[in-house]
Protein backbone atom coordinates (compact mmCIF):
# COMPACT_ATOMS: atom_id res chain seq x y z
CA UNK A 1 0.00 0.00 0.00
CA UNK A 2 2.76 2.53 0.89
CA UNK A 3 4.57 1.92 -2.47
CA UNK A 4 1.26 2.32 -4.44
CA UNK A 5 0.74 5.53 -2.24
CA UNK A 6 4.44 6.82 -2.98
CA UNK A 7 3.94 6.12 -6.76
CA UNK A 8 0.53 8.52 -6.63
CA UNK A 9 2.07 10.82 -5.38
CA UNK A 10 5.04 10.77 -7.35
CA UNK A 11 2.51 11.60 -10.20
CA UNK A 12 1.09 14.41 -8.19
CA UNK A 13 4.56 15.71 -7.25
CA UNK A 14 5.25 16.03 -10.90
CA UNK A 15 2.21 17.64 -11.66
CA UNK A 16 2.45 20.15 -8.38
CA UNK A 17 5.84 21.11 -9.19
CA UNK A 18 5.05 22.00 -13.07
CA UNK A 19 2.08 23.83 -11.40
CA UNK A 20 4.30 25.67 -8.52
CA UNK A 21 6.56 26.52 -11.54
CA UNK A 22 3.70 28.05 -13.69
CA UNK A 23 2.12 29.98 -10.83
CA UNK A 24 5.68 31.07 -9.18
CA UNK A 25 5.71 32.80 -13.11
CA UNK A 26 2.29 33.94 -12.52
CA UNK A 27 2.63 35.47 -8.85
CA UNK A 28 4.38 35.54 -5.54
CA UNK A 29 1.65 34.10 -3.67
CA UNK A 30 1.54 30.83 -4.70
CA UNK A 31 1.80 29.02 -1.40
CA UNK A 32 3.01 25.13 -1.05
CA UNK A 33 2.73 23.18 1.84
CA UNK A 34 4.16 19.64 2.27
CA UNK A 35 2.83 16.96 4.81
CA UNK A 36 4.82 13.92 5.80
CA UNK A 37 1.95 10.70 6.45
CA UNK A 38 4.92 8.47 7.91
CA UNK A 39 4.97 11.21 10.58
CA UNK A 40 1.17 11.02 10.62
CA UNK A 41 1.03 7.50 10.96
CA UNK A 42 3.59 7.30 14.05
CA UNK A 43 2.25 10.21 15.86
CA UNK A 44 -1.55 10.85 15.14
CA UNK A 45 -4.27 9.77 17.85
CA UNK A 46 -6.17 8.17 14.99
CA UNK A 47 -3.00 5.75 14.06
CA UNK A 48 -1.98 5.11 17.62
CA UNK A 49 -5.63 4.10 18.45
CA UNK A 50 -5.80 1.55 15.26
CA UNK A 51 -2.13 0.40 15.97
CA UNK A 52 -3.89 -0.15 19.83
CA UNK A 53 -6.90 -1.93 18.15
CA UNK A 54 -5.15 -4.20 16.11
CA UNK A 55 -2.58 -4.95 18.90
CA UNK A 56 -6.22 -5.95 21.00
CA UNK A 57 -7.29 -7.67 18.01
CA UNK A 58 -4.05 -9.76 17.31
CA UNK A 59 -2.72 -10.73 20.68
CA UNK A 60 -4.93 -13.67 21.85
CA UNK A 61 -3.36 -15.26 17.96
CA UNK A 62 0.34 -14.10 18.68
CA UNK A 63 0.17 -15.34 21.76
CA UNK A 64 -1.42 -19.27 20.84
CA UNK A 65 1.37 -18.61 17.70
CA UNK A 66 4.25 -17.92 20.82
CA UNK A 67 3.18 -20.91 22.60
CA UNK A 68 2.76 -23.56 19.73
CA UNK A 69 6.43 -22.52 18.67
CA UNK A 70 7.90 -23.09 22.08
CA UNK A 71 6.53 -26.14 22.44
CA UNK A 72 7.72 -27.38 18.77
CA UNK A 73 10.98 -26.10 19.62
CA UNK A 74 11.02 -27.83 23.18
CA UNK A 75 9.62 -31.20 21.51
CA UNK A 76 12.61 -30.62 18.61
CA UNK A 77 14.59 -30.46 21.40
CA UNK A 78 13.93 -33.19 23.01
CA UNK A 79 13.64 -35.38 20.08
CA UNK A 80 17.55 -34.31 19.65
CA UNK A 81 18.54 -35.65 22.92
CA UNK A 82 16.36 -38.85 22.85
CA UNK A 83 17.24 -39.71 18.67
CA UNK A 84 20.39 -41.57 19.23
CA UNK A 85 19.02 -43.94 21.53
CA UNK A 86 15.03 -44.47 19.66
CA UNK A 87 14.35 -47.42 17.70
CA UNK A 88 14.36 -46.68 13.82
CA UNK A 89 10.67 -46.86 13.39
CA UNK A 90 10.10 -44.77 16.99
CA UNK A 91 12.77 -42.10 15.01
CA UNK A 92 11.10 -42.09 11.68
CA UNK A 93 7.18 -41.37 13.80
CA UNK A 94 8.62 -38.80 15.78
CA UNK A 95 10.77 -37.08 12.80
CA UNK A 96 7.78 -37.06 10.76
CA UNK A 97 5.68 -35.52 13.77
CA UNK A 98 7.49 -33.30 14.02
CA UNK A 99 8.13 -32.21 10.29
CA UNK A 100 3.87 -31.95 10.40
CA UNK A 101 3.69 -29.62 13.51
CA UNK A 102 6.19 -27.47 12.43
CA UNK A 103 4.56 -26.98 8.49
CA UNK A 104 1.30 -26.35 10.37
CA UNK A 105 2.78 -24.09 13.25
CA UNK A 106 4.34 -22.41 9.78
CA UNK A 107 1.00 -22.52 7.84
CA UNK A 108 -0.57 -20.74 10.93
CA UNK A 109 2.34 -17.93 10.87
CA UNK A 110 1.89 -17.27 7.67
CA UNK A 111 -1.94 -16.61 7.69
CA UNK A 112 -1.73 -14.67 10.64
CA UNK A 113 0.71 -12.85 9.27
CA UNK A 114 -1.50 -12.16 5.93
CA UNK A 115 -4.45 -11.31 8.37
CA UNK A 116 -2.58 -8.90 10.10
CA UNK A 117 -1.18 -7.25 7.29
CA UNK A 118 -4.62 -6.92 5.53
CA UNK A 119 -6.02 -5.25 8.72
CA UNK A 120 -3.34 -2.77 9.58
CA UNK A 121 -3.82 -1.63 5.63
CA UNK A 122 -7.57 -1.21 6.32
CA UNK A 123 -6.83 0.77 9.98
CA UNK A 124 -4.17 3.18 7.76
CA UNK A 125 -6.40 3.36 5.19
CA UNK A 126 -8.84 4.60 7.21
CA UNK A 127 -6.34 6.84 9.22
CA UNK A 128 -5.27 8.35 5.71
CA UNK A 129 -8.89 9.63 4.73
CA UNK A 130 -8.98 10.98 8.33
CA UNK A 131 -5.64 12.66 7.50
CA UNK A 132 -6.64 13.64 4.16
CA UNK A 133 -9.63 15.65 4.92
CA UNK A 134 -7.81 17.27 7.55
CA UNK A 135 -5.15 18.26 5.09
CA UNK A 136 -7.60 19.53 2.73
CA UNK A 137 -9.01 21.85 5.75
CA UNK A 138 -5.69 22.95 7.00
CA UNK A 139 -4.94 24.15 3.11
CA UNK A 140 -8.59 25.86 2.49
CA UNK A 141 -8.26 27.62 5.74
CA UNK A 142 -4.88 28.65 5.57
CA UNK A 143 -5.18 29.53 1.74
CA UNK A 144 -2.37 27.09 0.66
CA UNK A 145 -2.87 25.98 -3.00
CA UNK A 146 -1.22 23.00 -3.15
CA UNK A 147 -0.15 20.51 -0.29
CA UNK A 148 2.39 17.60 -0.87
CA UNK A 149 2.49 14.46 1.06
CA UNK A 150 5.96 12.95 -0.64
CA UNK A 151 9.37 14.59 -1.66
CA UNK A 152 12.96 14.24 -2.26
CA UNK A 153 13.46 17.76 0.00
CA UNK A 154 11.28 19.97 1.34
CA UNK A 155 12.50 22.81 3.07
CA UNK A 156 10.85 22.49 6.91
CA UNK A 157 8.92 26.17 6.72
CA UNK A 158 6.40 24.42 3.92
CA UNK A 159 6.12 21.54 6.44
CA UNK A 160 2.42 22.08 7.73
CA UNK A 161 2.91 18.16 9.47
CA UNK A 162 2.29 19.32 12.90
CA UNK A 163 -0.62 21.43 12.40
CA UNK A 164 -2.16 18.64 10.60
CA UNK A 165 -1.50 15.96 13.41
CA UNK A 166 -3.18 18.77 15.36
CA UNK A 167 -6.08 19.05 13.98
CA UNK A 168 -6.48 15.53 13.45
CA UNK A 169 -6.11 14.85 16.77
CA UNK A 170 -8.77 17.44 18.04
CA UNK A 171 -10.96 16.03 16.00
CA UNK A 172 -13.40 13.86 17.77
CA UNK A 173 -12.45 10.28 17.56
CA UNK A 174 -14.93 8.60 15.68
CA UNK A 175 -15.72 11.48 13.30
CA UNK A 176 -15.78 10.02 9.13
Amino acid sequence: MKNFLRQSWSAVLVGAMALSVHAQAQTEDFRVGFVSTDRIFRESNAAKAAQAKLEQEFSKREKELTDIGTALKTASDKFEREAPTLAESQRATRQKQLVDQDRDFQRKRREFQEDLNSRKNEELQQVLEKANRVIRQVAETEKYDAVLQEAVYINPKHDITDKVIKALNAAAPGAK
